[in-house]
């Protein structure tokens, strides 16, 4: 052979070699890419097609925890099995005696407590105990902090001056715990044209004009930290983008909203700028989406929290079917701490929600304007000397026994 033979023939060999070496590595590496994404199956299952973890879908808290810890659990989270069948026992116990009617909240019809009662037990469904002791994990106790001084104040003003509009009313002078530390006066309050202590959110006894009614009345009671409710009405429609995320939230009796988490990196609005649920800013810490909220309406109102109001949330994705919720809820106005609340939340089954319109809150559409026209039709009946005067009547607490004309 040739010295050019000999050369073609080596570079042959080479080239086939450096071939062999191609493909090992390409065969190597396709096995390791399989593997990896054979194992980022299960991963990759929980994620966007971009890559983020994916949060998306209806959820709910399918169990009832209570926000804070009975008292005699001490620092423990989570009930022992022992303790939870009991507890969750004699709860089904209680439920079981209200729904056949033993406790029920229905009274004599026409009055003030059958009213107040529309909804009897055996129209509600309820939720089984959940495991956790409360929902509120810090502090340890799991109570939530005590209120500062100031802050203990003004509740105290707020709740004599609410309690001060019912003394003319059978709710005071059968001593009901509504009632409590007030004390039975058939004279009208003098009070009753002050304006509230600040602005209202809660029933106060008295419908001179819509601000008079509370959250729940005028279809005003979302709120983004949202700690369920026995019978439930409380759900998150999570829809995620490249970039972005936005939730809605199903309250209550149809009382929901939309929430637009801005992920730009952009800091929060000036402080002269207030929304109603807040301004959220977001960002990814590991597999975790972390919210910050601030620049609430001072007309917002979380446990006697608003404007000051800061909140930092953890969205985890966590199962096929499990979302875990985390909230440190700070303001050094209200309370002498921050304190945090976990949540365990469940995907509902996107076929049987497949049609999932936005709620409306007809009942404060309708049912509120009744109540301004009852509370006038009480003021024209008294200026006629047709009927009593409208303060004895309770519109607050639904704990009247007398009858309410107003209501006709």
């Amino acid at each position: 052979m040739s010295r050019e033979g000999r050369m073609r023939a080596r570079i042959l060999i080479l080239v086939g070699a450096g071939l062999v070496v191609v493909v090992g590595l390409m065969g190597s590496t396709q096995v390791g890419l399989m593997g990896q994404t054979a194992g980022a199956q299960a991963d990759t299952s929980l994620r966007t097609p971009w890559g983020e973890p994916d949060l998306q879908g209806i959820w709910t808290e399918e169990f009832d925890t209570p926000l804070e810890r009975p008292d005699g659990y001490a620092n423990r989270e989570f009930y022992t099995d022992e303790e939870y069948a009991e507890a969750d026992n004699e709860r089904a116990r209680l439920l079981a005696a209200q729904t056949s009617g033993e406790g029920d909240r229905r009274s004599a019809p026409g009055s003030q407590n059958d009213v107040a009662g529309a909804y009897s037990n055996a129209h509600v469904t309820y939720k089984h105990l959940g495991r956790r002791t409360s929902q509120v994990v810090d502090p340890p106790n799991g109570k939530v902090p005590p209120l500062t001084p100031e802050a203990q104040a003004l509740a105290d003003t707020e709740r004599a001056w609410r309690r001060d509009l019912l003394r003319s009313t059978e709710t005071c002078e059968l001593e009901l715990p509504a009632c409590s530390g007030q004390e039975y006066n058939p004279t009208p309050s003098p009070r009753r044209s002050e304006s509230a202590p600040r602005y209202n959110t809660n029933r106060m006894n008295r419908h001179d004009d819509p601000e008079d009614g509370a959250f729940g009345d005028r279809c005003l009671l979302g709120h983004p930290v949202d700690f369920g409710s026995v019978v439930g009405g409380s759900f998150r429609r999570i829809i995620q983008t490249q970039g972005g995320i936005t939730m809605y939230y199903d309250q209550g009796q149809g009382q929901g909203f939309q929430r637009t988490i801005v992920m730009d990196g952009s800091p929060h609005l000036p402080d002269t700028i207030r929304q109603w649920f807040g301004d959220s800013r977001a960002h990814w810490e590991g597999d975790t989406l972390v919210i910050d909220v601030t620049n609430f309406s001072p007309k917002q109102d979380l446990m006697g929290s608003r404007e000051n109001l800061h909140l930092v949330e953890r969205w985890t994705r966590t199962g096929p079917d499990s979302l875990a919720y985390e909230v440190t809820i700070d303001d050094p106005t209200v309370w002498v701490q921050p304190w945090t609340v976990k949540q365990e939340l469940k995907r509902q089954n996107d076929q049987e929600n497949r049609i999932y319109y936005e709620p409306r809150c007809h009942e404060g559409n309708y049912g509120f304007p009744a109540l301004l026209k009852g509370a006038r039709v009480n003021e024209e009946d008294y200026a006629a000397g047709t009927g009593p005067h409208p303060a004895i009547f309770d519109n607050a607490t639904g704990s009247g026994l007398t009858s309410f004309p107003g209501n006709r």
